[in-house]
């Protein structure tokens, strides 16, 4: 496998990157963690220095990987790490219950990055044929800075376009927990409330989307906002066209009418937005597991977020 993904496990179809081992979906949270290879914890070990032949403790701790050794990073002597087994035990009622189920597991960046994502059992469809369907992911860190990160994630059937569920970050639909607190399972649950709310908000801003059509000249203005040009010479001074379009902007553009989905909204700037998702997820980057991550954690996360406010935006205007 590529260097970003360690390893994987996912149940039902193929993944859009294409990464992993295929598993059942009626697994249990352990039975997922065991099979995407996460049935490992992290120990405190002190951190030391040599110096004059001396070991010399630095007051920090490394985390180090028990099946293997590895140290995964350094953290201050209040750092409170998450075993992977908590992070997978946090779906349990839920998989119990029915109203979740396992779908996909893995280790990223040499471990530094666990994550469990889980079908919820609710869904919508947009236009006659457009499903959207809800997943929740539980981020849980082996990284010093990074925090453990838990939020609900659309995902459009047809494309596999990861989309971006909340125009605030710091609305109620995740939930982050630095490392200096105890994991709280249960205040976790509550104040990201397992509710139909947190879809049904995205459903109204899809349909709103879909309802609003763009002008060509809204169309380029949008996506040279979502992907700024940086200061170039040649098209310093032209009126907005194809041609003063950032390479990403214009792979966007280009992929319009094609993309998977093209035909539900036509026209829309739901799918303007999706172009964008669609982009991001399956288009952009050097490989299949650097888009994975960048589509969960890094520049595309953020980039989907934006570009879902700014289409609203342009929207509101049309």
């Amino acid at each position: 496998m590529a260097h970003q993904v360690e390893t994987m496990a996912y149940a039902g179809q193929v993944p859009w990157h294409g990464l992993g081992v295929p598993v059942s979906n009626d697994l249990s949270p352990t039975m997922m963690m065991e099979k995407a290879g996460l049935d490992w914890r992290v120990e405190e070990v002190e951190s030391f220095v040599e110096f004059g032949g001396r070991k010399i403790p630095t007051g920090n701790k490394s985390l180090v990987r028990d099946t293997d050794g590895k140290i995964l990073t350094n953290v201050g002597k209040d750092w409170k790490p998450v075993q992977n087994e908590e992070a997978f035990n946090f779906f349990g009622e839920y998989v119990i219950s029915g109203d979740m189920e396992m779908n996909t597991a893995g280790s990223l960046k040499g471990g530094q990055m666990v994550w469990a994502l889980a079908k919820v059992k609710e869904s919508f469809d947009l236009f006659k044929g457009d499903t959207v369907e809800s997943y929740l992911l539980f981020s849980n860190p082996h990284q010093y800075g990074r925090s453990i990160d838990i939020r609900f994630t659309p995902i459009r059937v047809v494309c596999n376009n990861t989309l971006s569920l909340s125009l605030d970050m710091q609305a109620d639909k995740s939930v982050k927990i630095g490392h200096r607190s105890e994991f709280d399972a249960d205040k976790v649950k509550e104040a990201l409330g397992i509710a139909s709310e947190k879809l049904n908000s995205y459903k109204e801003m899809a349909e709103f989307l879909g309802k609003k059509r763009y002008s060509g000249e809204a169309l380029i203005e949008y996506f040279n906002t979502v992907f700024p040009r940086t200061t170039d010479k040649r098209v310093q001074g032209k009126a907005l066209s194809v041609d003063t379009l950032s390479r990403n902007a214009k792979l966007c553009y280009d992929v319009m009418d094609d993309q998977p989905g093209a035909e539900f909204a036509t026209g829309s700037w739901w799918q303007a937005f999706n172009a964008v998702t669609y982009s991001t997820d399956h288009l952009q980057g050097k490989s299949e597991d650097n888009r994975l991550y960048s589509s969960w954690y890094g520049w595309n996360q953020l980039r989907k977020r934006d570009a879902l406010k700014t289409a609203i935006e342009f929207a509101e205007a049309a």
